[in-house]
Formats: C-alpha cells, structure tokens, sequence
C-alpha cells in the first residue's frame, strides 16, 4: 500500500460557474498525484501536491524519444452521492500492457488504483453533477532521464491530473460523419497500435486535418497492409449492425483495446444478441450499404462513451446510416452504460468502483 503525502493547495481555484460548459480539456483541478521511479529503487515518493508546472531538462528522453503512456477514464457523481469510477481494472491493465510494451516499468495495480482515489478524494468537490458530466481522470508516464541516445530510460515520472468535463454532446446524442482514410496509414500490427501512447495519435493528426477539412469529425483506418480491412476511429473503437449482427473488427495487435468497446461487447452477450469479432472490410460495408442491411455504426470511448455515426465516406461513395438518426442500439448502449456509471442501473457486472 502506497504512503501517499498530501501538501493541500493555499491557493485553491474557483469551482467552475454552474453555466461553464466545461469544454473538454480544458479546466483543471486544484491537485494531482506524481510518483517518481528510478532504475534500482523502484516506484517512490507517492504524493498529492498542487496543480502546477513541472520541470524538466531539455534533454528529458521524453521529447526526444517519445517514451511516454497516458491513460483515461472518469469519475462520477451518482445521485446518492456516491463517487464511481467505472472499470478502472481495465484502464489499469491497459496501461501496464502500454507499459510493457515501451519498455516503461509496470505500476503494481493496487497502487494504481489506490492512487486514482486518493486525488479524486482530494478534488471531490470538482466532479460536476448536471446530466452528461464527470471528471475526467488522466493518468501518464514519461522518460525524465537527461540523456540522448536510443534507450529506455533510468527514472521516469508517473502522473495524474483531473479536468471536470461536460457532456460530449450538450444537445443531446448526435450522430458523427466520418471519413474513411485510404492514404495515411495509423499502426500495423508489430508496431504500437495496441498500446496507449502518444505516438499513435500524432500518426493521424495529418489525415484528421483532412477530415475536417471536408467537414468530416472523425477518421476511420484500414489496415496498414492490405489497406482494405477496418481497424478503428482514431479516438473510438467502431461498431456495425449488418443485417440484425453487431460486427467489430477483432483485436489484432494494432487496435486499441478498448474498455468501452468491452462493455458493449459483454452487455450484447449478456442481451442475447448476435455479435461478432472478426475481420471486416470496407468492401463489405459498402455492399451492406448498397443493399440496405448496413443498419446502423457507431463509435465507443471514454469520452463519448457511444457515439452515433449518420454517414461515412469511403473515396467517392457517401453513404449514410440510418437516414443520419441514431440506431436502436446505440442508444440502448448509450442509455444502459451511463446508467451503470451513474449507479441509476443495476450493475450486474460489479463494473464501478466507489471512491471512498
């Protein structure tokens, strides 16, 4: 168990106003949690401390060779007053797969945890309470060895920060358009596309400029070696009811295993419902499409927990879902997942975790 010191700020911030949007990413608590590692000693000095810069060398390993994890989840307020994260076992062994991966020293999963309730304690007054809202929870690592050279670092720096968030969509669950990349290429298998780190993300900030510049809010990938295979959104995994059968591309070793994803997977088995994970090509989406059996799709995440897609575009075919409503079953997962976070819904899977 963890020996965790906590330096209370003596400049505490204002809580956000009830009218803030609070625009994701962009409002931060008063404290977070740092705990130091270093090569022959281990993980050490566990403490809370003040929301504040922190200082490293230029030639920390970090900027230079991008060793780095980062991790998210949330915190919620349920209408008992209790405090629940939902699943964090899962972030937690995705983390250290991550962690493993990119040479990083795992996180013993009790400290872990035991140091994500701590900090969500310390700012408990930050977790919004309107419909949709939480506290978003973002746990990393990264290489502070001043050195260059190719190499995994000595010490490293593991951190958790907290930023109050509003409902992904304030007006309500609205269905994305998403545009299919056939030029780019995010990960392939062998390479990082399971793990959480950050250069997967700057691998598709090139083909999410292009999106968006065609008013598309999202990319979704193919494979990287046959280009004809779907792989997932680049914040979501991705989901497909085809003829009354949800369908999502297996895990492969470049797909994020995400813990949505798995929630959606377990209630469909739990439900009864056919599903499948497979392979699954855009040649096959477009024939479900042509034909009408491509009945809905829809993305999953921490963030938007289900997101709706109305329409994809895959080189010059557009082809819309569900006249651009919401499906069914993407609502049905929308509505029972918050439930279970919000502790309104029976959780049957003992998914949440109270903050205590």
């Amino acid at each position: 168990m963890l020996d965790i010191r906590i330096e209370k700020t003596l400049a505490p911030k204002e809580l956000p106003k009830a009218d803030n949007p609070l625009k994701f990413g962009t409002i931060f608590t008063n404290h977070m949690f740092m705990m130091n590692y270093e090569t022959g000693k281990g993980w050490h000095d566990a403490r809370i401390v003040p929301y504040q810069p922190i200082s490293l060398e230029p030639s920390a390993m970090v900027f230079h060779y991008g060793q780095e994890m980062f991790e998210g989840l949330k915190a919620y307020k349920a209408e008992d007053g209790r405090v629940l994260l939902f699943r964090p076992d899962k972030n937690i062994e995705r983390a250290n797969k991550t962690n493993r991966r990119i040479c990083i020293p795992e996180i013993p999963e009790e400290d872990f945890l035991q140091a994500i309730k701590a900090v969500v304690k310390t700012d408990e007054a930050w977790i919004p309470e309107k419909p949709g809202t939480s506290l978003y929870i973002r746990p990393f690592v990264i290489a502070t060895d001043p050195f260059l050279g190719v190499r995994p670092a000595d010490t490293y720096l593991f951190m958790i920060i907290l930023s109050p968030v509003g409902a992904y969509y304030p007006e309500g669950l609205n269905p994305v358009k998403i545009w299919i990349e056939d030029e780019y290429v995010r990960a392939v298998k062998g390479g990082i596309g399971e793990a959480k780190t950050g250069g997967n993300y700057v691998a598709s900030l090139r083909s999410q400029v292009k999106a968006h510049d065609e008013g598309y809010s999202q990319v979704l990938w193919l494979d990287g070696i046959e280009r004809k295979y779907i792989e997932e959104v680049g914040a979501m995994n991705i989901f497909f009811k085809i003829n009354g059968t949800i369908v999502t591309p297996q895990l492969n070793g470049s797909i994020l295993p995400g813990v949505t994803r798995d929630s959606v997977i377990r209630l469909s088995e739990e439900w009864g419902l056919p599903i499948e994970e497979r392979k699954i090509s855009i040649d096959e989406i477009y024939e479900a499409h042509k034909n009408g059996t491509l009945e809905e799709v829809f993305g999953t995440g921490t963030a938007a927990v289900i997101s709706p897609v109305g329409q994809l575009r895959w080189e010059e075919h557009i082809m819309k879902v569900n006249d651009g409503g919401i499906g069914e079953f993407s609502q049905k997962f929308y509505d029972t997942i918050t439930g279970i976070q919000l502790g309104k819904l029976e959780d049957k899977f003992n998914w949440t975790v109270e903050v205590k």
